[in-house]
């Protein structure tokens, strides 16, 4: 996938000399407590390197002054850099002309903000076609943009209301739709979704990836949270901020799992490790025959797969059973022939289905199967993988308190 968006070394330093003393300060390797108490000048985002692609949503995570939102207006300019360069798709934006720069924030990006900012006095179609009225569109093409980006967000039927009647995350939909309606290659979401109540707040996050996904082209998303769990649970990749500084960038399972500092370490142990990690983390391999196979046939299966199981199948590979080896050696110890003597029912699950659903489908202690969008079997999923998973977290940061106690008395 192309890279849209890179973040090259970018500095953001806020006071009345920010490219002096301050930086060569920074550039030094002084902290940002130091530069403060020094000059007087405030580190905001310190060498900032990333890249997204195309069609990512990038998820920045940090703290109250950890420098998340300064960065994200970097990238359009609305916070100017102090230094280092944001390219998007080849294009220095550092070095736009204010003309230019309008251009740029009009045709290709939009931004959502934590508070609606919507006008009371107009109704919710006149509000979100307001961006595409100060592009020149004519009304009919605007009212039918503005119309389509509502669908999109399940307010449909609403375009004639005002925003006071509407609830907060209604009122937050509104928002949304009006950065979709310009159709920008690179939206910006700073605190979407903080102010809204936890239900809504969730309904939100499925909102914008069920609208993500349906896209034919999907729209490249920087989204700013000081939430992990919202950051793990929407991003394709997450990076974390602390003091104007990087910690770690990575996948959400790179994050949970294999924590780089002791600061992100702190973060994911209290994380719902279930409601992050995906089936596909642990699924392996899994053999398979037909309806007919006989018990010989079935641990033959086994073997070549090297699973301890094989999942009966139909002519579209669809799972229904499963015949544990353990199954198979008894009834061919007592007689038995036919591997659907010894089957019993197979539960199945998608590859990207949270662990934490999988839960009560292991209390027979069976496999599950694992099956792809055609509902053909690909992989199978053990009970006890999940549980040792699941338990990984909590042992990495476990390891990681001691390693810090053992510093603390040496």
């Amino acid at each position: 996938m192309a890279t849209k968006i890179t973040v090259d070394g970018v500095v953001k330093i806020f006071g009345d000399e920010p490219d002096g003393e301050a930086l060569d300060m920074l550039h030094a390797g002084k902290s940002k407590d130091e530069i403060r108490e020094r000059t007087d000048h405030v580190v905001g985002v310190h060498s900032a390197n990333f890249e997204v692609e195309e069609g990512e949503i990038f998820v920045v995570m940090g703290l109250s002054g950890s420098g998340k939102s300064t960065l994200i207006r970097c990238v359009n300019r609305l916070v100017e850099p102090t230094g280092g360069t944001v390219t998007v798709d080849g294009v220095d934006i550092t070095a736009l002309n204010e003309r230019e720069l309008q251009a740029f924030r009009r045709d290709k990006t939009g931004m959502v903000f934590q508070h609606f900012a919507l006008f009371p006095h107009q109704d919710v179609l006149t509000n979100v076609a307001f961006p595409l009225k100060v592009k020149g569109m004519d009304l009919v093409s605007r009212e039918e943009a503005a119309a389509k980006a509502l669908a999109l967000v399940g307010l449909d039927g609403y375009e004639r209301s005002h925003p006071s009647q509407l609830s907060g995350g209604m009122q937050q939909r509104v928002g949304l739709a009006r950065a979709l309606a310009t159709e920008p290659d690179i939206l910006l979401m700073d605190e979407a979704f903080s102010a809204l109540d936890p239900l809504i707040r969730r309904q939100m996050q499925d909102e914008l990836m069920d609208i993500q996904a349906g896209m034919d082209q999907r729209n490249t998303i920087l989204f700013i949270t000081h939430d992990l769990n919202e950051a793990l649970r929407i991003g394709d990749r997450v990076c974390i901020m602390k003091d104007g500084a990087i910690h770690q960038i990575g996948t959400p399972g790179d994050i949970l799992m294999r924590p780089e500092t002791d600061y992100v370490a702190e973060f994911v142990q209290d994380v719902d490790q279930g409601r992050v990690l995906l089936v596909e983390s642990i699924q392996e391999e899994a053999a398979s025959i037909t309806g007919d196979a006989t018990i010989g046939a079935a641990l033959e299966a086994m073997d070549r797969a090297g699973s301890n199981e094989a999942f009966v199948t139909d002519g579209t590979g669809a799972p229904s059973t499963v015949v544990t080896r353990s199954a198979a050696e008894s009834g061919r110890e007592g007689g038995q022939e036919s591997a659907a003597q010894v089957a019993r029912p197979a539960e199945q699950v998608a590859s990207d289905t949270m662990l934490a659903k999988v839960y009560q489908l292991c209390g027979s202690g069976l496999p599950v199967a694992v099956v792809d969008g055609q509902g053909a079997l690909v992989g199978a999923v053990q009970p006890l993988e999940v549980l040792a998973e699941l338990g990984r977290v909590e042992s990495i940061s476990e390891r990681l308190e001691e390693m810090k106690n053992r510093g603390g008395e040496s």
